[in-house]
């Protein structure tokens, strides 16, 4: 998982300051987590992600804001509380989700909106 800041967000995801329309830059489904580091249940949604990451290698990138250190990011998608979830599809508008999610939600959450089924493990 990659801590994005604001140039890495104008450059990987979208430039707000270029674009007024969504337009996303990836060429991979990503989820930004948008955290601090002195939110608990940040530190508890940590893991999970780690997880996901992994699972998803190569089908879906996971980054993250931190909050304090680029508040504009967190207003531009009107982040009120923390943990949040951006979820965003290669074609389509975002959509974002609030608090701890478990990881089988985020593999709902990725069938549905990403189109993209748990990968198969090879032994």
């Amino acid at each position: 998982m990659t801590v994005l800041t604001v140039e890495d967000f104008k450059t990987k995801i979208y430039d707000f300051e270029t674009s007024k329309e969504w337009l996303y830059k990836g060429a991979r489904p990503a989820i930004i987590d948008f955290y601090a580091d002195w939110c608990g249940p940040c530190r508890m949604l940590g893991p999970i992600l780690e997880r996901v990451s992994e699972t998803y290698k190569g089908e879906v990138d996971i980054f993250k804001i931190d909050t304090e250190a680029t508040p504009e990011l967190a207003a531009l998608f009107g982040v009120r509380g923390i943990p949040s979830l951006l979820f965003i599809p290669t074609q389509g508008e975002p959509a974002m989700s609030s608090g701890v999610i478990p990881e089988e939600s985020f593999e709902k959450a990725i069938k549905e909106l990403f189109q993209i089924s748990k990968p198969i493990k090879s032994s």
